[in-house]
């Protein structure tokens, strides 16, 4: 299909396909998977052919049995990319109890079968508590997290044995939605960046005493992206076919997670040029408390014309008419 002729820039918020659902019992061993499932480099490449666009980056990678909100950024877009990771989410997860597999979900290989104990809804949301809230968390064997620059499913798969050190992650909130007697769950998650639910999900079968894994996943939102703002690979594709892959696309900068600004033509155009400018905090009313705060920068009709630095703080951070040192950080005017 031959890509439009425009170049595009500005983000695509996808609604990744994934595992739709999966058995309780564990798979057998070489067993097949039925569904095509789709890598976050699959996605990009696919949107890449469709649109003509190169440089596409996304901002936080989606295992391939799990689907939901993946947040890819076109053209000179892709320079706000690091602005948008980190940012928190929110899954719906179902966990099959009494196995678990060497990735902690059912793509992975079966590695340990254990027996359900008779639960109840009281045993599953006590075993939750000690979960929520800022834990330490050892990531799975397979994932991308890099150890002496590669990433370690590479090395997993190469049959070393690998294991990542455990880090601080948080879950605001971990909910039972469902308990499907004697073995499966299903739990609305929001958690910070970093977090994995694979993991959380092996953990959890530990503290009932016995095996888990995850099953299926779906991610509902990152940041202030959901399930609302994204189209399918369908929707893509059929858009493309028509010339109106564009329409598609939402503007640089949208929803960026960013205290905003608004800043005339002349000092725009200083910043642009690199100048570093004294600007009050009655312009710029931003908490300079934490470092070097960043902000993103507006132009009079509410487009993004770049992120900017803050270098040195107001000396008087109670005086609006004390001025802090900024410059551009990354500009796209």
């Amino acid at each position: 299909m031959p890509a439009e002729p425009n170049t595009m820039d500005g983000l695509l918020v996808v609604d990744k396909p994934g595992r739709a659902g999966a058995s309780n019992k564990p798979p057998a061993a070489g067993e097949p998977s039925v569904e095509r499932l789709w890598t976050s480099h699959d996605v990009v490449a696919r949107v890449r052919r469709l649109s003509g666009q190169r440089r596409i980056g996304h901002t936080g990678t989606l295992d391939p049995m799990a689907s939901g909100v993946l947040v890819l950024c076109l053209g000179f877009a892709t320079r706000l990319v690091e602005y948008y990771q980190g940012e928190d989410k929110r899954y719906v997860a179902e966990v099959a109890l009494g196995y678990a597999t060497d990735t902690f979900d059912v793509e992975g290989k079966v590695v340990e079968t254990m027996p359900v104990p008779a639960l109840t809804v009281e045993n599953v949301e006590s075993a939750l508590v000690p979960f929520r809230g800022t834990v330490w968390q050892v990531p799975p064997a397979y994932s991308a997290i890099k150890q002496e620059g590669e990433a370690l499913y590479a090395r997993a798969r190469r049959g070393e044995t690998v294991s990542a050190d455990a880090r601080q992650v948080t879950f605001h909130s971990i909910d039972l939605l469902d308990f499907l007697p004697p073995d499966r769950l299903r739990l609305a998650v929001h958690c910070s960046a970093g977090a994995y639910i694979r993991s959380l999900a092996y953990d959890l079968g530990r503290s009932l005493n016995t095996a888990a894994t995850l099953a299926v996943l779906r991610r509902e939102t990152v940041g202030e992206f959901g399930l609302a703002d994204a189209v399918t690979l369908e929707q893509i594709e059929a858009a493309a076919a028509d010339g109106r892959l564009a329409t598609l696309l939402r503007k640089p900068g949208d929803k960026l997670p960013l205290p905003q600004v608004q800043l005339p033509a002349e000092l725009r155009r200083r910043l642009a040029h690199g100048q570093h400018l004294p600007l009050s905090r009655a312009l710029c009313p931003v908490d300079y408390t934490a470092g070097q705060p960043l902000v993103q920068v507006r132009d009079e009709a509410g487009n993004l014309a770049g992120v900017m630095r803050c270098l040195q703080p107001p000396t008087d951070t109670s005086d609006p008419a004390s001025a802090a040192v900024w410059k551009a950080e990354k500009w796209l005017s």
